[in-house]
């Protein structure tokens, strides 16, 4: 029977239940990690052999193996199957989660958070979500896992300091961490669907043979610096800031009185600017003058962190920058990567972050120790002043969307006229086909195209050439 690609079709059950399930399991696993964020500095000082470095190093390290090991989990999920995978990767996690919970020392929370990096499942998550919906929800999909990424950012943070306080300091958050592992894997063997078929996509996985592609594009190396950058100042700013705040005479199991209010006033201050951003089409100006809003935030935390009010000011300031970053890079890198390397530039985008991470906690560990809270401010603010200057020749983005067709009649023979009927389709302005997919990926103008005549034009493909197949 011929697959007939309907481009307005509704989400069906089946679909919600895999985007909303592995979304929950993006969530469970994430909230665990950013629950730690606000505490880990704190408590770590507590623990045998901590120096300011090796607690920096603590925070990171959970970094690396993700870097070395998200894209191979990725490639072997194509062929071992993907939820196998993810359920590996999770008991990984689950296993770090607990050596951490029962370490005494600094070192063995060290070995714990590095083995919590090790369960490098996003790649086979994002992987799992494409084998799951169909192409034309591939874009919604996605921006739902990205949703629950911010809600367990700002969960985490609000939530961490509560645990810590109730459950005996940083063991307890671990022990929480572990527990919403164990539910993430019930969530995977019980509740996320199973794929008829795992294959390639373009569009959600990393391809190696097009890897040099995306790395000597210099937009998205613009990025992928932006967003290691990103997460370096993140990293290397909770190094110090729960310390500053404690010190102010914030008390312990407080921190969420002033989490809470900054995550949510910074998240509702941003709207605006993402409707500017996308709406407007003013991308690169709402884009440099966010990153203009950390430096001023990195700025003010060097030379005005001795008070309370201020931390929270500049706190507040910093989330303004960081959550429109964490909105807009995302779709900056969807908005420049060709139409069929996008899974590719995200691969390398995420690696980046990750690599990030890592170097925030050495960073923000190392001069701590050596030089004070001061200088680690300071490096930050050179960091992100850099990240600026390299961002004022970014080229304005393309305002396109990704619209991927997959019609099982299409081959190397039949394609040619096909293509060159969509490529000179109103609001198409990108057109790249892989007949060994049969999928078409498409880069389009939303406000220009009309998808009601978009479907006719593949129906009539369809009734042409399916007495064919």
């Amino acid at each position: 029977m011929t697959n007939v690609q309907d481009i307005s079709s509704p989400i069906t059950s089946s679909e919600k239940r895999a985007i909303g399930s592995l979304a929950g399991i993006y969530a469970l696993r994430m909230l665990g990690l950013f629950m730690i964020l606000p505490v880990l500095s704190l408590f770590a000082k507590e623990l045998d052999g901590a120096t300011p470095a090796l607690i920096g190093l603590a925070m990171s390290i959970y970094g690396l193996p993700q870097v070395l090991l998200q894209i191979p989990f990725g490639l072997i999920s194509d062929k071992f199957g993907r939820k196998k995978l993810i359920i590996i990767g999770l008991v990984l996690f689950f296993s770090g989660s607990v050596v951490a919970a029962l370490s005494t020392d600094i070192y063995g929370v060290l070995i714990g958070r590095a083995l919590q990096g090790s369960g490098a499942i996003s790649a086979v998550i994002m992987a799992l979500v494409a084998d799951l919906t169909q192409e034309v929800h591939r874009t919604k999909a996605m921006a739902t896992i990205g949703i629950s990424i911010g809600f367990s950012f700002g969960a985490g943070i609000i939530a961490g300091p509560i645990i810590a306080a109730m459950f005996g300091g940083v063991h307890g958050v671990f022990w929480t961490t572990a527990f919403l592992t164990l539910l993430a894997i019930a969530t995977v063997i019980f509740i996320v669907p199973n794929p008829e078929k795992s294959k390639l996509h373009r569009d959600a996985e990393f391809v190696p043979t097009d890897a040099m592609t995306a790395l000597k594009n210099p937009e998205l190396l613009r990025l992928d610096y932006g967003i290691f950058i990103l997460h370096l100042i993140l990293m290397a700013i909770f190094v110090v800031v729960p310390t500053l705040m404690r010190n102010t005479g914030l008390e312990a199991g407080s921190e969420w009185k002033v989490y809470l209010p900054v995550f949510v006033i910074s998240m509702a201050l941003i709207v605006p600017f993402i409707i500017l951003a996308e709406k407007k089409r003013q991308m690169k100006k709402v884009f440099l003058g966010a990153i203009a809003t950390l430096l001023i935030a990195a700025m003010g935390f060097a030379f005005l962190h001795e008070n309370l009010v201020s931390l929270i000011v500049f706190l507040s300031i910093f989330f303004c920058g960081f959550n429109l970053l964490e909105a807009t890079l995302p779709s900056l890198v969807s908005k420049t990567a060709p139409a069929d390397l996008k899974g590719t530039a995200m691969g390398a985008y995420s690696s980046s972050q990750f690599l990030g991470l890592f170097c925030g906690g050495l960073v923000g560990g190392w001069f701590n120790g050596q030089f004070g809270v001061t200088a680690v401010f300071l490096v930050c603010a050179a960091l992100i002043l850099s990240w600026f200057i390299i961002s004022l020749t970014m080229k304005e983005p393309r305002y396109l969307a990704s619209l991927l067709i997959s019609i099982d009649t299409l081959n190397e023979n039949n394609s040619e006229v096909f293509v060159t009927e969509i490529r000179n389709f109103s609001g198409v302005e990108e057109v790249i086909f892989h007949h060994d997919e049969t999928t078409l990926y498409l880069k389009v103008d939303n406000q220009l195209i009309d998808k009601e005549k978009l479907q006719a034009l593949i129906n009539k493909h369809i009734q042409t050439y399916s007495h064919i197949v």
